[in-house]
C-alpha cells in the first residue's frame, strides 16, 4: 500500500519565510528610518514605532521578526530530516551537514560583525550565530517523541530563569535589568564586553524554544491529520503560549523583555507565530489563496544568501549606488528630502527583491 508522500515544501512557510527576509530587507534598505523621521507624530509614528525593537520591557511587531526567522529554521529543519529519512539517510549522517552548516551560520555571524564594526572584532549577537546554536539543539532532539521535546524547551525556559533569577555575582544579580543580569555578566567573560542594547549571547538557550516549538509544528503540518484538525492544533497552542507568556508578564515572574528572552517573551512572540503561521496555513494552502505568493516565495528560496547580501553588500554598497542615481534624479526634480529617502529605500528594496526574482528564475539557490 502506498504510503502518503512526504513533503517537500509546503506554500504557507515559503510565503512567510520570504516576508520575513522581506521585512528584514526593508529595515536594511532604512525604509522604518525614513517614514519614521517623515511621520515624527501622531497616528502614522503610532504604526511605524513596531518596525523598530522594543526598548526594554514590552513588545513591539518587530521583537517578532527573530523568533519567527528561529521557527521557521526548525520547521523547515524537521522536513529536511523527514525528506533524508525517506530517502534512507541516516540520522548521524545528516547530523554531520546539519553540524557543518550550523558552522557556516556561527562564522557568518562572527563575520557581519566585523563588517558592521569595520574591524576585527569577537561578537556573537548576530541572528545567525544564534541560529546556529539553536539549529543543533534542535537537531539533537528531533527524534524524540513530540511530549519529550515540549517539555525539553520548557525546561530550557526554566533553565534560562533559574540562572537569571538566582545569579549571586556582584554587579550582575538583577535579573531584569539592563547590563545588570546575567546573560552580561556571561558576555564579560566570553567577548569581554557586554553590548549597549542589552542583547545577551546566551539568548540562545531560550530562544531554541522557538527552534524546537518550529520542529513541532513541521511535525504537525506533515502529519496526515486533516487540515481542520492542523489548524486547531495550531490555534491552540497559539492561544496557550499567549496566555501563559502574558500571564507571567502581568505578575511580574517573567516580563516580556525581548533582548535578554525572557520565557514570558518567548511565550509570548511563539503564541504569536503560531498564529501567524495558522493565518498563512489557512489563507494559502487551505483557501488556496496564491496568485501573489510568489512574490515572497522568490525571496523565502534563498534566504540566508539574501540576508548576507543586504547586511554586507547592500549597506556597504548597493544602497548608496541606488540613492545616488535614485536619490540624485530626485532631488534633481525638487523633491524634498524625507520623501526621497522613501522613495530610495523602497527603490533599493525593489532592487534586492529583483536580484532574488532573477536567481529564482534561473533556478539558483545558495545553500549553506
Amino acid at each position: 500500500m502506498e504510503e502518503k508522500k512526504v513533503q517537500t515544501r509546503i506554500l504557507s512557510l515559503d510565503v512567510m519565510r520570504g516576508l520575513i527576509m522581506i521585512l528584514l530587507a526593508a529595515e536594511s534598505c532604512e525604509l522604518y528610518t525614513a517614514l519614521s523621521s517623515t511621520y515624527s507624530s501622531g497616528w502614522p509614528q503610532g504604526i511605524i514605532h513596531h518596525f523598530f525593537h522594543h526598548e526594554w520591557h514590552g513588545l513591539y511587531f518587530w521583537d517578532l521578526v527573530q523568533p519567527a526567522f528561529m521557527f521557521i529554521a526548525g520547521t523547515s529543519l524537521y522536513l529536511s530530516f523527514q525528506r533524508k529519512q525517506a530517502a534512507g539517510v541516516s540520522w548521524s549522517a545528516h547530523f554531520k551537514s546539519v553540524a557543518w552548516r550550523s558552522a557556516k551560520l556561527f562564522l557568518c555571524g562572527v563575520a557581519l560583525h566585523c563588517v558592521y564594526s569595520g574591524k576585527l572584532v569577537w561578537e556573537l549577537w548576530n541572528v545567525l550565530t544564534q541560529l546556529a546554536f539553536t539549529t543543533i539543539i534542535a537537531y539533537l532532539i528531533i527524534r524524540w517523541s513530540f511530549l519529550q521535546q515540549l517539555l525539553f524547551s520548557l525546561f530550557l525556559l526554566l533553565l534560562t530563569d533559574i540562572l537569571y533569577r538566582f545569579t549571586t555575582i556582584p554587579g550582575y544579580d538583577q535579573p531584569f535589568v539592563l547590563g545588570k543580569n546575567f546573560g552580561t555578566y556571561i558576555d564579560m567573560l566570553v567577548m569581554g564586553k557586554d553590548n549597549d542594547g542589552g542583547w545577551v549571547t546566551i539568548n540562545f538557550i531560550p530562544t531554541a524554544a522557538h527552534t524546537i516549538w518550529g520542529v513541532l509544528a513541521g511535525k504537525v503540518l506533515s502529519s496526515v491529520s486533516n487540515d481542520v484538525a492542523k489548524s486547531k492544533q495550531l490555534i491552540l497552542a497559539s492561544l496557550s503560549c499567549l496566555l501563559i507568556g502574558y500571564m507571567l508578564d502581568w505578575t511580574l515572574l517573567s516580563p516580556i523583555i525581548k533582548r535578554i528572552s525572557t520565557p514570558g517573551f518567548v511565550f509570548v512572540s511563539g503564541g504569536y507565530i503560531l498564529a501567524i503561521l495558522a493565518f498563512f496555513r489557512w489563507l494559502i494552502d487551505v483557501k488556496g489563496y496564491q496568485s501573489g505568493a510568489w512574490i515572497f516565495v522568490v525571496v523565502g528560496m534563498n534566504p540566508i544568501f539574501i540576508y548576507l547580501f543586504f547586511e554586507t553588500v547592500g549597506k556597504q554598497w548597493f544602497n548608496g549606488i541606488v540613492h545616488l542615481f535614485v536619490g540624485g534624479g530626485l532631488h534633481l526634480l525638487g523633491l524634498p528630502a524625507d520623501p526621497t529617502a522613501i522613495l530610495v529605500a523602497i527603490a533599493t528594496l525593489f532592487c534586492e527583491w529583483y536580484l532574488c526574482y532573477w536567481l529564482y528564475q534561473k533556478r539558483i539557490f545558495f545553500k549553506l
